[in-house]
C-alpha cells in the first residue's frame, strides 16, 4: 500500500506559481468538501478574515506549511476561545476547511469556473503524486488510504485549554478512535502465529485503512507515530518502548501512570512518556512477567523478572505501592562493556584495569561491592571476559542478566512459589545443586541471604575463581554484610568461625560507586589477607582520591596505587602473570 507525498500548494515542475489547469482541477475536487454544524458556523465567521487577509496570488504561491501556519494563526486570532475549546481533530478540520475555501476562491479568481465543466465534470483530474485520491482517500488501485491534507502541524500540539492544562495530542485523539476498530478487526489467534515483522506489516495496512475510513486528517509523520503507538500497545510495552529503544537511557522507573523517570549519563530526569491510567500500567506489568512464567497480582504483589533482551525488571503493585504500580527496569546494555572500555571512560586507571584482568585470569574469588545502580553487574561481566574459554561456568541469579561470553555457561534462575505457596526454588537450592554440576566456577548474581554460606563453602571447596556481588558502601562493610548473611542461614557457627571462613574464601573485594557527577568509578581494590585474632585483615591495592571538580561539575581525582606487594602474587605467578602484576602495582 503506497502513500505518496502531496506537493506543496505552490509547487510545480517549472516554478512556484500553480498552473491554471491545476488550480481549476483543484477547484472541482474541493467543491463538494464541506463541514457543517458548529464547525460550519465557525467557518462562516472566519470568511471576512480570510477574504481580507489572503489574496488569490498569495494562496497560489504559498507552500502547504506556510498556508497552514497562516490560516491556523488567523483562526486563533479571530475565534479566540471558541477555537481553542475545540479538540485537536476539530481544530484541524476547521483549518483544513478554511484552506479549502481559500483554494476555491483562488481558483475562481485566477481561472473562472466553466459552468459546463462544473455540471458535467472535466477530463482534467486532480493532481496527486502518490496515488491517493484528494476526494475520498482511495488509492488508484482501489485500496483504502489516508487522506493527506495541507493541514499538517499548524495547530500547536501543546495548545493550552482554558484551564491551563495541555490537551491530548492529535495522535492520542486519533488512537482513541482507531484502536477500538483495530481490535475488532484483528484475528488474535492468527496474529500470535505470525512472524513479528509480518504482523507489523499487516497491522500497518489495517491501521491505514481505518484512518481512511474515519477520514482522519493526519500527515505522514503523525500516521507513522500513530502506527508505532498502536504496535507498541499490541506487541510491546506501550509508552516504555521508545525509552527502551533509546541507547542513552540506562534505567526506567515508573511511579504510577503519570510519572516515568529515566536515567541518562548517571542523572535522573522526568520523561515525557505517560500511561493512560493505572490499568494501563498493570497491563504492561502483566505482559512483562508472563513472558518469563511469573505472575503479579494481589497474592504476589512484588516480583523480579526480565525482558527478552535481558533487562532486569522489578515490579511492585498496590496495595504495597500506594500511588499505583511501580516498574523499575535496569536496561540490558547493547554495548559490550570491557575493562578496556572502562579505562577509556575513566572508570578505572590502566594499572587498575591490568590488575582486574589478572585477578580474573588467576582464578581469584572476587566479591564486587557497591550501591544500587553503581555498576556491579557490568563490572562482573567485564572481569568475566578474562575467564578461560575451556572452563565450565554456572551462573545463579534471581533474574538472569549476566552476559558471559564463554561458550560453556549454564544459566540458572530462581523460581518463586506458586499460588499455593509451593514450588519455590531459592538461591540456596541452586547453589547446592550447582556443586553437583561439576562447575569450574560459580558466579552468583548477588548475595542477599543465607546463600552466602553455601557460596563461601563453594569457594572453599575447589571452585576457585568464583564471583559475586553484594550491596555495601565500603570493602570492610562488604565483609560485615557477608557475616550477617551467613547468620541468616541459621547455621550454628561462632563469629570467629564465620570470619575465618570468609577470610579463607574471599581473595579480593572491588568497591564501585556511582558518584554525584553520574560517573561510576572503582574506589577500592582491596585484598583479604587473613586473620589477626578475631579480625579479618585487608590491604588496599588501589584507591580513588577525590580532589575537587571542574567547571562542568565533573569530579576530579586520582587512582592511587598503594605500592604494597599483592598477596595473590603467587597465584599470578602460577599463571605466568607475576611480572605484569608487579609492574601494574608500582
Amino acid at each position: 500500500m503506497s502513500f505518496g507525498r502531496r506537493k506543496n500548494i505552490g509547487e510545480t515542475g517549472s516554478g512556484n506559481v500553480i498552473s491554471p489547469e491545476r488550480l481549476q482541477a483543484r477547484r472541482r475536487s474541493l467543491a463538494n468538501r464541506s463541514i457543517g454544524g458548529e464547525l460550519g458556523d465557525l467557518l462562516e465567521k472566519m470568511r471576512p478574515a480570510l477574504d481580507d487577509g489572503f489574496s488569490a496570488e498569495d494562496v497560489a504561491k504559498a507552500t502547504q506549511a506556510e498556508l497552514a501556519d497562516q490560516v491556523g494563526g488567523r483562526c486563533r486570532d479571530t475565534l479566540g476561545k471558541k477555537f481553542t475549546a475545540l479538540n485537536l481533530l476539530d481544530q484541524r478540520k476547521l483549518v483544513g476547511a478554511a484552506i479549502d475555501s481559500l483554494l476555491v476562491r483562488a481558483t475562481d479568481e485566477i481561472t473562472p469556473t466553466n459552468s459546463q465543466d462544473s455540471a458535467q465534470g472535466s477530463a482534467i483530474e486532480p493532481e496527486n503524486d502518490g496515488g491517493v485520491s484528494a476526494v475520498d482517500g482511495a488509492t488508484d488501485s482501489g485500496e483504502g488510504a489516508a487522506t493527506f491534507t495541507p493541514f499538517a502541524s499548524e495547530v500547536d500540539p501543546d495548545l493550552d485549554n482554558d484551564d491551563g492544562k495541555k490537551g491530548p495530542t492529535v495522535v492520542e485523539v486519533a488512537r482513541e478512535q482507531v484502536q477500538p476498530v483495530l481490535v475488532e478487526r484483528l484475528d488474535i489467534q492468527a496474529a500470535v502465529s505470525l512472524d513479528p515483522e509480518e504482523l507489523k506489516r499487516q497491522v500497518g495496512e489495517v491501521v491505514m485503512e481505518i484512518i481512511a475510513e474515519l477520514k482522519l486528517r493526519l500527515n505522514r509523520t503523525e500516521q507513522q507515530e500513530l502506527l508505532a503507538v498502536l504496535i507498541n500497545e499490541m506487541m510491546g510495552l506501550g509508552p516504555l518502548e521508545p525509552l527502551l529503544a533509546d541507547d542513552g537511557v540506562t534505567d526506567i522507573m515508573v511511579n504510577g501512570p503519570k510519572q516515568i523517570y529515566i536515567e541518562k549519563k548517571g542523572k535522573l530526569q522526568l520523561s515525557d512518556a505517560i500511561f493512560r491510567d493505572n490499568q494501563h500500567v498493570m497491563n504492561v506489568a502483566q505482559r512483562i512477567v508472563s513472558q518469563v512464567g511469573r505472575r503479579v497480582d494481589e497474592t504476589t504483589p512484588l516480583v523480579d523478572a526480565r525482558l527478552e533482551d535481558g533487562s532486569r525488571v522489578n515490579i511492585i503493585i498496590p496495595p504495597l505501592a500506594i500511588d499505583g504500580a511501580s516498574i523499575s527496569i535496569r536496561k540490558f546494555s547493547k554495548q559490550r562493556i570491557t575493562i578496556e572500555t572502562m579505562e577509556r571512560q575513566g572508570n578505572v586507571s590502566p594499572a587498575m584495569g591490568t590488575v582486574l584482568k589478572i585477578a580474573g585470569r588467576a582464578r581469584l574469588n572476587i566479591v564486587i561491592s557497591g550501591g544500587t545502580g553503581s555498576g556491579k553487574t557490568t563490572l562482573l561481566n567485564a572481569i568475566s571476559r578474562n575467564i578461560d574459554t575451556g572452563e565450565r561456568i554456572v551462573t545463579i541469579e534471581d533474574a538472569a542478566e549476566l552476559q558471559l561470553q564463554q561458550p560453556h555457561v549454564v544459566r540458572l534462575e530462581t523460581r518463586p512459589a506458586n499460588m499455593e505457596g509451593q514450588g519455590e526454588i531459592s538461591m540456596r537450592d541452586l547453589v547446592k545443586n550447582a556443586l553437583r554440576m561439576r562447575p569450574d566456577r560459580i558466579i552468583l548474581g548477588e548475595i542477599r541471604d543465607g546463600a552466602a554460606i553455601d557460596m563461601l563453602q563453594a569457594m572453599n571447596t575447589g571452585h576457585e575463581g568464583s564471583m559475586s556481588t553484594v550491596h555495601a558502601n565500603r570493602p570492610r562493610e562488604a565483609l560485615t554484610r557477608l557475616e550477617n548473611m551467613v547468620g541468616m542461614a541459621g547455621v550454628n557457627l561462632s563469629p570467629r568461625a564465620v570470619r575465618t571462613q570468609i577470610a579463607d574464601a574471599v581473595d579480593m573485594i572491588i568497591q564501585i560507586s556511582r558518584m554525584r557527577d553520574g560517573m561510576r568509578r572503582i574506589t577500592h581494590i582491596s585484598e583479604v589477607v587473613g586473620m589477626e585474632g578475631d579480625v579479618i585483615t585487608m590491604q588496599d591495592l588501589f584507591t580513588f582520591v577525590f580532589k575537587g571538580e571542574d567547571s562542568s561539575g565533573n569530579l576530579i581525582g586520582d587512582f592511587n596505587a598503594s605500592g604494597v606487594r599483592a598477596n595473590f602474587e603467587e597465584k599470578a605467578s602460577y599463571f605466568g602473570l607475576a611480572s605484569a602484576l608487579q609492574e601494574a602495582l608500582q
